[in-house]
């Protein structure tokens, strides 16, 4: 995989590679986008495009943004993957999204660009390929509310209007195209779907191919790529946890093997913190729910292993016993990540045995009383909350750590966000930017989710709780 396309930059700064494209014929179709009668830019994300090495100011023609157009040196395609859906296992596929190619940052940093709803595919299963206005927003919002938070994350270049509405359930929605950034859309579906098709071939490639996209500092065979990989997962679901965030569809498809957060679908922050709370409408049973999230993670990798297993040795029962062990790490390492970050909330340097009853005992009473995930960290750094069981065991902790109550409440303030993405901050925005095309309350939700740590800021709009009991979130396709 070479570091750089052969081709120049455009004068957008577009400097397309297409490594993911020298992988087998079988990961991936060639296909183009569907154009659109009527693209308008809604919102383009000017700091990304610069950190990208495009020019904003010749980013205005949101043709390309909706696929009517591709930019110099594009070579668009749908990739192939497979997925355990609520654990259903399904052969699957870009259904609504066709990459673009990999841009190559002035510091030589390869990122997919993808446009999600730029029409259907080979693998659209009777779909439209398209996507409504509303949930584009919302992975607009959320990503770049997780990016601000310090949290690995797919990012949104721009979102543009197509002007055709989009048929679903509720009726008819307005149109558009979200302009997708990632390291990769490598995912545990990917390596599922070539153990599926049985090429071994294949398999050794997708993982020559990670390794050197995403791993190159790993040395050794596929066990030690893989335990890579467990790591990051492991650190990334611990950072979820720290802030509140659910995902809400952790199908092996929607789990990148870079590390990011990846697919924005029925997310949602938590307000009062309940390790049961979902917010998906189709999550019944409750299998990705907030304290879920660890177990399926584990159960997602545990996938993972098995589509790798003849890469883990020839004989199939030395496989079977590496992969088991590689899969018994996780909880460890999870736990490990888990625990520093909620040391780091509560101001915590040292570490200490009784740590996690210290801190397990806040959460009790914060789902005994029905407290604000969020506000509860936010109240403590600000020292405006002592809960009276509790206070005292914590107080007696920091004084047993050598630094002093402004080095504390520095690591509490860089650690704890003031502000996260509210949902009903989030359905204002959308819905105004949906029903009316009202910009104004987006842009200031994005100003606010911009400097999450930033405790000067009084802004109650944006920090107090709903309310809501029964506020759900939805797929979008």
């Amino acid at each position: 995989m070479p570091d750089s396309p052969e081709s120049p930059p455009s004068p957008a700064g577009w400097r397309l590679d297409h490594s993911y494209a020298r992988l087998p014929k079988a990961f991936h179709v060639r296909i183009d986008p569907t154009p659109v009668p009527e693209p308008k830019m809604v919102v383009l994300n000017r700091p990304l495009a610069e950190a990208l090495g495009l020019n904003a100011d010749e980013l205005t023609d949101a043709a390309i943004f909706a696929g009517n157009e591709l930019p110099l040196g594009a070579e668009s395609l749908a990739q192939a993957y497979a997925g355990h859906q609520y654990a259903h296992f399904t052969m699957l596929g870009d259904g609504r999204a066709i990459l673009l190619g990999e841009q190559i940052t002035p510091s030589g940093d390869r990122f997919d660009v993808q446009l999600k709803g730029p029409g259907p595919t080979p693998f659209s299963r009777r779909g439209d390929g398209r996507a409504a206005l509303g949930p584009m927003l919302r992975e607009y919002i959320i990503s770049e509310a997780m990016q601000a938070l310090g949290i690995p994350t797919t990012r949104s270049l721009a979102v543009v209007t197509t002007g055709e509405k989009v048929w679903r359930q509720d009726g008819g929605l307005p149109g558009a195209v979200l302009t997708r950034v990632a390291a990769s859309h490598i995912r545990v579906g990917t390596f599922e779907y070539a153990a599926a098709r049985g090429e071994k071939a294949d398999l050794q490639a997708l993982a020559d191919y990670t390794r050197q996209r995403h791993y190159r500092e790993v040395e050794g065979g596929y066990a030690a790529l893989f335990e890579a990989v467990m790591e990051r997962q492991a650190a990334l679901i611990a950072k979820w946890m720290h802030v509140g965030f659910i995902h809400g569809v952790m199908n092996t498809d929607n789990m990148a093997l870079s590390g990011e957060t990846i697919d924005y679908g029925p997310c949602a922050f938590m307000d009062a913190y309940d390790p049961v709370t979902v917010f998906s409408s189709i999550d019944r049973n409750g299998r990705y729910a907030y304290g879920n999230q660890p177990h399926i993670a584990q159960w997602n990798l545990a996938r993972l292993a098995e589509a790798m297993l003849p890469l883990f040795h020839d004989d199939e029962k030395q496989a079977i016993e590496i992969a088991n062990g590689l899969i018994s790490r996780f909880e460890g390492r999870f736990k490990h990540h888990w625990l520093t970050g909620m040391r780091a909330k509560l101001g915590l340097f040292s570490e200490e045995s009784e740590d996690k009853a210290l801190i397990q005992s806040l959460l009790d009473w914060m789902q005994e009383t029905k407290a604000d995930f969020t506000n509860t960290f936010r109240d403590l750094t600000q020292g405006r909350l002592e809960p009276a069981d509790w206070h005292p065991r914590w107080s007696e902790r920091l004084k047993r750590q050598p630094q002093s109550a402004s080095e504390v409440t520095d690591l509490m303030r860089r650690s704890n966000p003031a502000f996260i993405p509210r949902n009903h901050k989030v359905e204002e925005a959308l819905a105004a930017a949906s029903d009316h095309g009202d910009l104004n309350p987006l842009q200031r939700l994005l100003t606010a989710l911009s400097v999450p740590f930033d405790h000067t800021q009084d802004l109650p709009e944006f920090s107090e709780p709903s309310g809501l009991e029964s506020y759900q979130t939805f797929c979008g396709t």
